[in-house]
């Protein structure tokens, strides 16, 4: 399986070590789930990781970040014809369907519904994730 993974994932993969989102960043990290990202993506990870409001230690942010940049697969994703109510989202949503990702993972699928226009990208939560691959074993 090969997804991307919405900044929220890793922000709660960071605050609950042993949380469904935390499983999986590490199963990205170790390689069992392929990954995409761009720079866009990128740059929002080190951002949102980065503010103080969360206290991560710059270590810890400076490692997942590396481990997500030398697993992941960058991708050029060109404009999609839709309108998320988020814009913040629609880079996650472009990187998918450029790359022909199986998902997006985040922990905000409704951000993912259309405002104007369609896409065919998959949307799961951490979790339904995590149960589509136990049942696939």
């Amino acid at each position: 399986m090969k997804v991307v993974i919405d900044s929220n994932v890793v922000v709660s993969a960071m605050l609950s070590p042993h949380a469904p989102p935390a499983q999986v960043i590490r199963l990205a990290l170790q390689g069992d789930i392929g990954l995409f990202h761009d720079d866009r993506i990128v740059a929002e990870y080190r951002d949102v990781l980065s503010r103080p409001k969360f206290g991560f230690d710059a270590e810890d942010v400076r490692s997942v970040l590396e481990g997500i940049e030398w697993i992941g697969e960058t991708v050029f994703a060109r404009p999609l014809p839709v309108e998320l109510s988020d814009p913040d989202d629609l880079p996650f949503l472009e990187v998918a369907a450029a790359a022909g990702a199986d998902a997006v993972v985040t922990g905000n699928t409704r951000h993912y519904r259309p405002v104007k226009g369609q896409h065919d990208v998959r949307v799961l939560a951490p979790r339904e994730l995590l149960d589509l691959l136990a049942e696939s074993r």
